[in-house]
């Protein structure tokens, strides 16, 4: 590889950071005046034009108040736990299946997977190395949700490999030129919002936070640039989901407004269900997760195995 093309991908993949952190600034935005008219009331409307620079006033007020450490956290690990949370929501962009300048991943599902993975320690080290009860127990919730949900969604998104033959997302684009996978399996796509929606920790499925018993759960203790760290993760994953699930189910990457369009579209249905729907019942998340979703996807993901094979030999 020339050095200028290895330059040109640290270019992109710069750029794309700086789309990926002003995506997610205006995310928050769009969250809070949806919210707001759910609520019947504005939102943020004082700053600027319509309260469109508001979101970076929130990130200067966040990242110049002052950190506090609590005196009993285990420092090192308490103080990097939200860093490496946020450059790990941030390596799961580089999947983006650009048609230049950027890595090509043809393993990228799997890629996608040990990301994630990945994500549920650092909520457990943010939870227990702070040494708060409220803390842990917000950890302890969250990291049994998202484990659980991990393996309905590697099943969900299994049916889909396996209906394509290939781990890479820029196929996807190729297969649903004619016809959008979400027809073809409707309900799964469903399933897969829903799971998305536990794997982010949104309502209803907002656990870790759970703002009524546990007063904002795992990062409780974190303040200034460690919320805004997590928070940023948060936001990030939530649009990354988004992506997927126009990836998967919605006609693949295209580089048109429709694209985007679609994206934003479910981004919106992660803030609607927030403003509709109350807090689920834990035990009735667990029962969710491993007696309806494992099941149903277990189920879908043999009948597409035998329909690919059926499909196979017709063919040969």
């Amino acid at each position: 590889m020339l050095m200028s093309d290895f330059l040109l991908i640290i270019l992109g993949i710069l750029i794309l950071i700086v789309g990926v952190l002003i995506g997610v600034a205006f995310l928050t935005l769009l969250e809070r005046k949806v919210l707001g008219y759910i609520q019947i009331r504005k939102g943020p409307n004082k700053l600027g034009f319509l309260g469109i620079l508001q979101p970076f006033s929130d990130a200067i007020k966040l990242f110049t108040k002052e950190q506090t450490y609590p005196n009993f956290s285990n420092y090192l690990i308490y103080y990097f736990s939200p860093v490496v949370s946020f450059i790990l929501s941030l390596m799961i962009w580089s999947l983006i299946p650009f048609y230049f300048n950027m890595i090509s991943f043809n393993l990228g599902i799997l890629f996608f997977f040990c990301c994630t993975s990945l994500g549920v320690y650092t909520v457990m080290i943010a939870g227990w190395s702070s040494n708060s009860n409220y803390a842990m127990l917000g950890g302890l919730r969250a990291v049994a949700q998202t484990i659980s949900y991990e393996v309905s969604l590697a099943l969900i998104m299994l049916s889909s490999v396996i209906m394509i033959m290939d781990f890479n997302l820029l196929k996807f684009n190729l297969y649903q030129e004619f016809i959008w996978m979400m027809f073809l399996m409707f309900p799964l796509s469903l399933c897969w919002m829903s799971s998305s929606l536990a794997e982010t920790n949104r309502t209803p499925f907002d656990f870790a936070e759970g703002e009524s018993e546990l007063v904002s759960g795992f990062n409780i203790e974190y303040s200034s640039g460690g919320f805004a760290l997590i928070f940023l993760a948060e936001y990030s994953s939530i649009l990354f989901m988004s992506l997927l699930f126009v990836l998967l189910y919605m006609g693949g990457y295209s580089m048109t407004v429709m694209f985007y369009l679609k994206l934003v579209l479910i981004s919106f249905l992660f803030i609607w269900v927030r403003g509709t729907l109350p807090r689920y019942r834990y035990d009735k998340l667990m029962y969710l997760a491993w007696k309806i979703y494992l099941p149903i996807s277990l189920n879908f993901l043999l009948f597409y195995l035998s329909l690919k094979l059926i499909l196979l030999y017709n063919y040969f």
